[in-house]
């Protein structure tokens, strides 16, 4: 009331609030007005996930051009909700691995079998999970869609901070040590801040890659039972069904829209932050730049509202809290290894008590002939990831070196990859069909191009977040001696790059196998084609409703891929932790 009755000692206040620089500004208004756009999105798309089961059958979905917005809200809302999912996910799991070498041997592999297992196997025995924690309810399905997202995102962020963790330069590791932080301070002072700009653009990935699966997460079939939730990945699916290419070419543009709005809404500016953790000595030549990160340090009485919880942050940053310890058992070193010992027995006793409960609900219904049959098709399914992920390489490792070493061309090219990433395999089937049958092409060559068609792009992510990530005064070094051509590359780029390429091959590696369950079994209208492999084998298990099967498929999976990447992978991310690290 002080500010209408016109008392100067009243108005002091207000004086010291605007020589403070507080006083709302235009960039104050436009943050405002964007903030208060998703707050009302975030609340109405909430609003609708929240109601009864039976309003998705008095509502189907349809193919009105008009439903489209609302579509792409509540897709986006899943595909958030479950990259939230996916960080705590990461932030827990993903530092205990690094931590711990015990969990290590539980937690790698797990991850190993996780991200190659297709959706459609986890969907097998989690919707009726999700749906008996809320019957009736709407929610339920939506939490085990966004569960399915979740699978498609978390792997993948998990295996990227891993690798972080455990390459983090040895200067500033030793600085940490000798400055005493505690473990809390140790994450969020050094190693937090190392492994976000190469987190941001698995994040991306990770965004893209859910929308790879978004059909599969939507339009929810499991033997009899058919639940479609409204979104783009439903619409999609009816799309196709109908084979109304018109539809599908909307549902793609819209896609396409929300792709390009999050990315400059959310991903540029997180991308312009992150670049003052980039491990360096001297000053970055370019920065990426964001409109909207511009913006909100423009702001003058926004950054005034948030300030209590950037001054929280700061306190926690700056902490030297230390969790409650037992002190240590003391042992000597052939205690310790009898200790170690016994852990991996019994990490080995529940691998076979895993194996013995797989195999007794499996023979029951299933022979051997059975497990040779899909082993068989294992193999065939492997020589495919092998072959695509060696000429994906070849491929996008120079692309995505170039597009990280220029900034300017990252932030135009950024919308783009994101958009050919988070491409549906469903949409070209009809294309895929129609060439197939058209030239009689055989399918198990000619299919295989959809199984990369989603996980090529974790290579070009990771090797991009590599490029960027490369220290400034490393490329100096290198073109003051005039190191150039196959040496530069063997000498600088390569090693700079190698960690990071190793944990994308990783995950496209799983990732096809992931995708192998929509690639070698492909469906238009009443024209069916199928490539041998462990895809196609799930995914007629899937549709029959044969669980023993869908269960011998995944087991299966977990085995050659574990193997595969003991072999293979697992050597590489041991020689880059140990050779190419940041020193």
């Amino acid at each position: 009331m002080v500010f209408l009755n016109g008392d100067r000692q009243g108005a002091r206040p207000l004086a010291r609030f605007l020589a403070a620089d507080v006083a709302p500004s235009w960039a104050d208004v436009a943050a405002f007005v964007l903030l208060a756009a998703v707050a009302v999105l975030v609340v109405r798309g909430a609003g609708e996930m929240s109601e009864p089961l039976s309003q998705l059958r008095a509502t189907p979905v349809s193919l009105n051009p008009w439903r489209l917005p609302e579509y792409a809200l509540l897709t986006t809302l899943r595909m958030f909700a479950g990259l939230g999912a996916s960080l705590i996910f990461t932030f827990t799991i993903a530092t205990l691995a690094a931590k711990s070498r015990k969990a290590e041997l539980v937690i790698v592999p797990a991850l190993d079998i996780l991200q190659s297992v297709p959706v459609l196997g986890f969907l097998t025995f989690t919707l009726t999970f999700f749906m008996g924690l809320f019957p009736g309810r709407q929610l339920g399905v939506e939490l085990a869609a966004i569960f399915l997202i979740f699978t498609a995102q978390a792997w993948n962020m998990a295996f990227s901070f891993y690798q972080s963790l455990r390459t983090v330069p040895g200067d500033l590791d030793e600085v940490s040590r000798q400055f005493a932080f505690s473990p809390w301070r140790r994450f969020v002072r050094l190693e937090l801040p190392f492994a976000t700009p190469s987190l941001v653009w698995n994040m991306m990935m990770s965004m893209s890659g859910a929308w790879f699966f978004v059909v599969a997460s939507e339009a929810i079939t499991v033997g009899k039972t058919t639940i479609a939730l409204p979104g783009i990945g439903s619409w999609l699916a009816l799309a196709i069904d109908r084979k109304d290419m018109t539809a599908v070419g909307e549902g793609v543009a819209t896609m396409a829209v929300v792709i390009v709005l999050y990315d400059q809404l959310m991903f540029r500016p997180i991308i312009a932050w992150a670049d003052k953790f980039r491990f360096e000595q001297t000053a970055s030549q370019e920065q990426p730049k964001s409109w909207v990160y511009d913006l909100i340090r423009r702001t003058r009485l926004l950054r005034q509202l948030f300030a209590p919880i950037s001054w929280i942050a700061s306190l926690l940053s700056v902490t030297q809290w230390r969790p409650p310890t037992v002190p240590p058992l003391r042992l000597s070193k052939g205690g310790e290894q009898i200790v170690s010992w016994a852990w991996i027995a019994l990490v080995a006793l529940a691998t076979l008590g895993a194996f013995v409960v797989i195999w007794t609900y499996i023979s029951r219904s299933l022979t051997f002939s059975d497990v040779l049959a899909a082993s068989g098709y294992a193999m065939a399914t492997l020589l495919r990831v092998i072959v695509l992920i060696a000429l994906a390489s070849l491929i996008w490792v120079p692309i995505g070196v170039w597009i990280g070493l220029h900034p300017a061309w990252a932030e135009r090219l950024q919308p783009i990859a994101q958009f050919l990433a988070a491409f549906p395999a469903n949409v070209l089937f009809p294309f895929a069909v129609a060439i197939i049958v058209g030239l009689k092409l055989n399918p198990n060559i000619w299919l295989s191009p959809l199984m990369v068609l989603g996980t090529q792009w974790y290579i070009l992510f990771n090797v991009i977040a590599g490029a960027s990530a490369m220290p400034g005064d490393l490329k100096e070094a290198a073109g003051i001696f005039g190191i150039k051509g196959w040496q530069w590359w063997r000498q600088v780029a390569l090693p700079a790059i190698f960690p990071y390429y190793v944990t994308g091959a990783i995950t496209a590696s799983g990732g096809s196998w992931n995708a192998s369950i929509v690639a070698e079994a492909v469906t238009w209208g009443d024209k069916h084609i199928e490539a041998a492999g462990l895809g196609a084998y799930i995914a007629r298990a899937t549709a029959a409703g044969d669980y023993p099967r869908v269960a011998l498929g995944v087991a299966v999976m977990s085995v050659v891929v574990i193997a595969f990447n003991r072999i293979l992978w697992r050597p590489l991310y041991g020689y880059a932790e140990r050779r190419l690290r940041l020193d």
